[in-house]
């Protein structure tokens, strides 16, 4: 996306209370109010413009549509071992990751390995907050979560599959670890629709027309299907993450969520997946040496002149903690109609 003079300059603290202020007029509870405003701003400090206020405007059309719960009490369920489930009852992912990371911490720390499995939720940003609140707890992270059936499998025309992210966090000695969080599409829907907010074509390979054929026309593309990245690699991941986001924890696919949206154009409503694994449950005395090892494998990426996943957006996070941010001004004006 470009920027230009006319864009409004914001501190986090602003950003936060935009936020704030925009969801309670809307209704929604202060806890989830509280909640879901951590990952707007998150998504605005790190430079993930399509995570950040963007999403307001997609967490006021969803509300407004009646698809989310405004005030869903999650209900915490310690199942047997190393398994943990929360059902969200209809209401946003976020509060219920935090009322289930206490006790999938304990069972990771207890088992070495534990997966908490949110059921019932909507969802409409990045992982990586979720990753970083798990390895901020010194172990390893994984997550995944479908979406609305947007996307076609390799070789298809039609949408099947969500964009599906994949997301991955390695704790680090030091300020940041070491995390990716990807979809599995070629890219994030949100950034298609910020494409087509901007009058901007889209790269190639994002996206097909509902003709099936290739497009660089963002509103084409979102009328016709996304594609996924690396062809075929993508497409089995993406299937993936359809399985053990969806049934294997008892939640929807990202077709039927789709189904279940009805001409709504909702965020998604299924399950989201997170697994905790404790490296001295592996490792136990000898975890801090092989965690050592790990940073040899960073240092020689990084010595090549490569970049580590997530680089770019620690470093956007640096900046803007100190400088705040910039928004378009029809998103700010937009999201600013919210409030007013």
């Amino acid at each position: 996306m470009t920027y230009d003079e006319s864009d409004i300059a914001l501190s986090l603290e602003e950003v936060a209370a935009l936020s704030r202020a925009a969801l309670s007029r809307l209704g929604l509870a202060p806890a989830h109010v509280e909640a879901v405003t951590a990952t707007v701003v998150a998504g605005e400090r790190d430079g993930c413009a399509s995570h950040g206020i963007y999403r307001l405007l997609v967490c006021a059309d969803t509300l407004k549509s009646g698809k989310v719960a405004r005030d869903a009490e999650p209900v915490v369920d310690d199942r047997a071992g190393g398994v943990v489930r929360v059902d969200a009852r209809g209401g946003y992912a976020q509060l219920s990751f935090q009322r289930g990371l206490p006790l999938l911490v304990e069972k990771a720390r207890r088992n070495g390995i534990a997966a908490l499995a949110i059921n019932d939720c909507v969802h409409f940003a990045a992982l990586w907050p979720e990753i970083e609140a798990v390895t901020a707890e010194g172990l390893v992270a994984l997550a995944f979560t479908p979406s609305h059936a947007w996307v076609a499998p390799a070789g298809g025309t039609r949408p099947l599959l969500g964009t599906n992210p994949v997301a991955f966090g390695w704790p680090r000695p030091g300020e940041h670890p070491f995390v990716f969080d990807f979809a599995t599409s070629a890219v994030a829907r949100g950034e298609i629709e910020l494409h087509r907010r901007a009058g901007e074509p889209i790269p190639a390979g994002w996206g097909i027309d509902a003709e099936g054929r290739p497009t660089t026309d963002a509103a084409a593309a979102l009328d016709g299907a996304m594609l996924t990245f690396g062809g075929h690699k993508g497409s089995a991941l993406s299937v993936m993450v359809e399985l053990i986001a969806g049934p294997l924890i008892g939640d929807l696919t990202s077709a039927e969520s789709l189904a279940l949206d009805a001409g709504a154009k909702a965020s998604p409503i299924g399950g989201e997946l997170v697994i905790a694994i404790d490296p001295a449950g592996f490792l136990g005395g000898e975890a801090a040496q092989h965690i050592a090892r790990a940073e040899k494998l960073f240092d020689a990426i990084v010595g090549q002149g490569a970049r580590l996943p997530s680089q770019r957006r620690f470093e956007a996070r640096k900046r803007s903690l100190s400088e705040g941010v910039r928004v378009p001004r029809k998103l700010y004006d937009d999201v600013r109609a919210l409030v007013d």
